[in-house]
């Protein structure tokens, strides 16, 4: 019972640790949209909100590089960033999709499993 019982904390604790860096890569993705809309910190709110968020986000993504190789969680953390602001950029500010942006993203994706499966 004491085996299932570690095993089952292990589990919920490497469960934390990669829904901590997903919350940090998802506040990147947040602080990048807010960066933009301070308009290069020239208009308070938005860099206010930018700074709480990269604060934030730092925080998760130091939590995780406890726990996970550097290279696994910077490398995690950057692409979520990459891929969540490639989106919103679309969605929320208009910008160009093309099938060579598309592709870019479809790589940095294919690296994010490769680096997730590499992780035991």
């Amino acid at each position: 019972v004491s085996q299932s019982r570690y095993a089952l904390n292990s589990l919920l604790i490497l469960e934390m640790i990669w829904i901590s860096l997903i919350i940090a890569g998802l506040l990147e993705v947040a602080w990048a949209y807010t960066m933009k809309q301070s308009d290069g910190f020239t208009r308070f709110l938005p860099s206010v909100i930018t700074a709480i968020l990269m604060l934030a986000s730092f925080a998760f993504l130091s939590f995780s590089m406890k726990h996970l190789p550097i290279g696994t969680a910077y490398t995690m953390w950057t692409g979520i960033g990459a891929i969540g602001t490639f989106i919103v950029g679309i969605i929320f500010l208009g910008e160009e999709l093309n099938l060579i942006r598309i592709s870019a993203v479809i790589l940095i994706f294919s690296g994010l499993i490769l680096m997730k499966i590499s992780v035991h």
